[in-house]
């Protein structure tokens, strides 16, 4: 077995669903809505496999779905993008974190990685033969540190891998932290490869910025979306690549080796709903960031200490203060999936190494009957 997949233990999301099963818990670990996704955003896949085109569709993606790409982030973030050259179609973000990375990092090359990060960047990082370098980001603020900054980069950095939004802390980087990195970035002349699949799912007016949108990154960037976090469809697995032409370009002979393509009915499907009306956007955040109301309100009464979410579907309390103080991240997190019957994240579990430990995620990306039912049953433990 290759060394890099040896070491590699089970994820955490597995770990804590097959403890869930086992308890019968309520799944608040694993990030999915209890929700089907907008009906008719989903007929139009189903009438896109009957009436439409089953066939291999071409390997950058769909025109559709290209050409409305690049509307839609024109209308939402003002950026020009050309869809012909600098839009590509892939089978989820993970596959299109996978082309960039492969695609961009040759053997020894330095990669930038900030910590807690989403489970697959390392394994990936290390795949393509990339040497990872990381910033520790701490809440409750998880923002940038310029003295880190000075010390993770140097002359073999070749790419920066950062999440903005950020999973699992909930947390939007500022503009300044931004215009920040893209001084390290411009300085070392490397390639940020950021994924921004939570660019819809915001909360209390937070302001985002594309990385796209800083002028020092524009073609330096290779930007990632999904329609699956857009439109609550996790399982559709259609994601979405911006770049640069000279850029694109690379990534895209990465793609074709990796999947091709993705089905044609399902880009249909995402073009139809990239094009929709904003009331849309506003009501799938409004009912998202009704739910974090609840369940903050609920564990605020228990007496945990929450930190508030700017975006994703993921809500954290920090254990160092109420109920559990003194006990770490992954004891909780057993101890409330055994005794109270409700799974969630331990945040050490995205740390690399220097790990915050007394973190703890929860998915409130829940129907509020769901939410509530877990407020009871951790009340019985408090």
């Amino acid at each position: 077995m290759n060394p890099i997949y040896a070491g590699i233990s089970t994820s955490v999301f597995e770990t804590m669903s097959r403890l869930a099963r086992e308890h019968e818990a309520v799944n608040l670990g694993q990030g999915f809505p209890d929700d089907p996704g907008p009906l008719d955003v989903r007929q139009k896949a189903a009438e896109a496999v009957v009436e439409g085109w089953n066939q291999y569709p071409p390997m950058m993606g769909i025109p559709e779905l290209r050409q409305s790409i690049a509307r839609h982030y024109k209308r939402f973030h003002a950026l020009d993008l050309n869809w012909e050259s600098e839009v590509m179609v892939t089978s989820g973000a993970t596959e299109a974190l996978a082309a960039s990375l492969l695609a961009l990092i040759e053997p020894g090359d330095e990669v930038v990685l900030f910590q807690p990060m989403y489970d697959a960047y390392l394994p990936l990082v290390r795949r393509a033969g990339g040497v990872p370098r990381f910033v520790t980001l701490k809440p409750p603020h998880w923002g940038l540190d310029k003295a880190q900054l000075k010390a993770a980069f140097g002359p073999k950095t070749r790419v920066v891998l950062l999440n903005h939004p950020l999973n699992p802390s909930g947390s939007v980087f500022s503009r300044a932290d931004l215009d920040l990195l893209a001084r390290y970035i411009v300085q070392h002349d490397c390639i940020l490869v950021c994924d921004e699949v939570w660019e819809h799912v915001l909360f209390y007016n937070v302001e985002y910025s594309p990385t796209l949108s800083v002028p020092e990154l524009r073609r330096k960037t290779v930007k990632i979306g999904s329609a699956g976090k857009i439109f609550s469809l996790t399982g559709w697995k259609v994601g979405f690549v911006c770049a640069a032409p000279e850029i694109l370009r690379v990534v895209a002979k990465a793609h074709q080796f990796l999947t091709f393509t993705t089905p044609p009915n399902l880009q249909a499907a995402v073009a139809y709903g990239l094009d929709k009306a904003e009331d849309y956007f506003t009501t799938m955040r409004a009912g998202f960031e009704a739910a974090q109301d609840r369940f903050a309100d609920g564990l605020t009464k228990l007496g945990f200490d929450v930190i508030p979410s700017q975006a994703t579907y993921f809500l954290n309390v920090d254990l160092a203060k109420g109920p559990f103080a003194g006990m770490d991240d992954a004891s909780f997190s057993t101890h409330l999936v055994e005794k109270a019957k409700v799974a969630s994240i331990p945040v050490s579990a995205f740390y690399a190494e220097n790990a915050v430990t007394s973190v703890v995620r929860f998915c409130f990306a829940k129907r509020f009957e769901t939410l509530d039912e877990a407020l009871r049953r951790i009340k019985s433990i408090c």
